[in-house]
């Protein structure tokens, strides 16, 4: 079942009109749309938003996975070429509150915003969305170089997902951000 499945059957979207983009911003049927498909299975990093303990914003480019349900964004906990686990585990259980963006550098650009909370799990070896990234940032053969040097004994990933509570979708065509006359949220 998809996130819009979901929330269709318990009641949290509007009546399906055949056409996401014209849904507001916040619907999560806005997953359901040609550009957020398109951005969902780009190569673009996912700019990854959260407060640091001291109260200051962060923003971390990392590779991601859409599963249909969840953003997942993986990082190291101990690999061969991994110092330290990332800080951010520490600080994203404490304040599990992030915003994320994929969006294009082309004019007009395209803008996929994601908030909600995330869950992060520990996993012994490569986390398999980060495998299913690999693939997808450097290609089948680049990644499977990749993977067999870090997928050794010891390796060690925390597997932090993000299942969508707000969709926003901005394109500078039909859905103009909201300083410029457009969609509101």
């Amino acid at each position: 079942m998809t996130i819009r499945e979901g929330a269709d059957a318990m009641g949290d979207n509007h009546p399906a009109t055949g056409d996401a983009m014209a849904l507001p911003q916040g619907d999560l049927g806005l997953l359901d749309s040609d550009t957020a498909r398109r951005l969902l299975a780009s190569t673009i990093p996912a700019r990854f938003a959260y407060t640091a303990r001291d109260g200051t914003p962060r923003i971390v480019p990392t590779w991601f996975h859409w599963t249909g349900e969840e953003l997942v964004m993986p990082t190291f906990l101990a690999a061969p070429h991994v110092r330290h686990a990332a800080t951010r585990l520490g600080t994203l259980r404490a304040n599990p509150d992030v915003a994320v963006t994929i969006d294009t550098e082309h004019f007009p650009p395209e803008v996929l915003l994601v908030r909600g909370r995330v869950s992060i799990s520990e996993v012994d070896g490569v986390v398999p969305e980060y495998a299913a990234a690999a693939r997808r940032y450097l290609g089948d053969q680049a990644a499977a170089a990749y993977l067999a040097q870090i997928d050794r004994p010891g390796t060690r990933m925390a597997r932090i997902a993000l299942r969508p509570a707000w969709v926003g979708l901005v394109d500078f065509q039909t859905r103009q951000p909201s300083t410029l006359g457009g969609v509101a949220g």
